[in-house]
């Protein structure tokens, strides 16, 4: 779908601009109150995502992985981010790391995530990452794109199509904002129960040496 940069989808995100400077330093100014239960927060916000795709779709699955260098990451099976053509020819995809989730943010009460805390938006993981990495792959392409602490430090970096559709979000939290430990898989299986239409695997190689 073609759509110029400045068109605002009403929904989820402001198209407008990739970054929102000031939200993503008002989260690291407040994170105890966005990410209260920790690291394990900060992935059921990811996870929200694949779960309102799986719910749209009548299912999805999703796998959770804990990596020994402390990173976490999401992969689910769903369409990708959306993705449009701007004026100029540019891909742009939606702004979903590095600005406010319209629904959730300023609406605490909106939705509770399956710990009891509110929804606010993958933004917020963003924002409490030492860095983050959104592979996104569609049928129409397939991108990858880090930030760090919350600000992107590339531009869409083409990869190479497998075939495949989905997101994948791999994480780091900053510690000195984001105490508590990595999600034991039992917690998170737990958890997951909340969204039934989304099947999730744990893989948890944190004894591996596998990235």
């Amino acid at each position: 779908m073609d759509a110029t940069r400045g068109s605002r989808d009403g929904t989820t995100h402001d198209w407008a601009a990739d970054t929102d400077a000031a939200h993503v330093a008002h989260i690291r100014r407040r994170a105890a109150e966005f990410a209260p239960g920790g690291p394990l927060h900060l992935v059921l916000e990811v996870l929200a995502y694949a779960a309102d795709e799986a719910s749209d779709r009548g299912g999805g699955r999703c796998v959770v992985g804990l990596r020994p260098d402390g990173s976490l990451c999401v992969r689910d099976d769903g369409r990708g981010t959306d993705t449009r053509v701007a004026e100029d020819g540019r891909r742009v995809r939606k702004p979903v790391m590095a600005t406010k989730d319209l629904r959730f943010f300023d609406f605490p009460g909106a939705e509770m995530l399956p710990d009891g805390r509110p929804r606010r938006g993958v933004s917020v993981v963003a924002a409490l990452s030492e860095w983050l990495v959104h592979t996104n792959r569609r049928l129409d392409g397939a991108w990858t794109r880090r930030y760090e602490y919350g600000v992107p430090v590339t531009g869409l970096e083409p990869v190479e199509a497998d075939g495949t559709t989905g997101t994948l979000v791999r994480f780091v939290p900053d510690r000195s904002l984001v105490p508590g430990p990595v999600p034991e898989a039992a917690d998170l299986s737990r958890l997951v129960g909340a969204w039934p239409h989304l099947e999730v695997r744990v893989d948890d190689r944190r004894t591996s040496d596998s990235p």
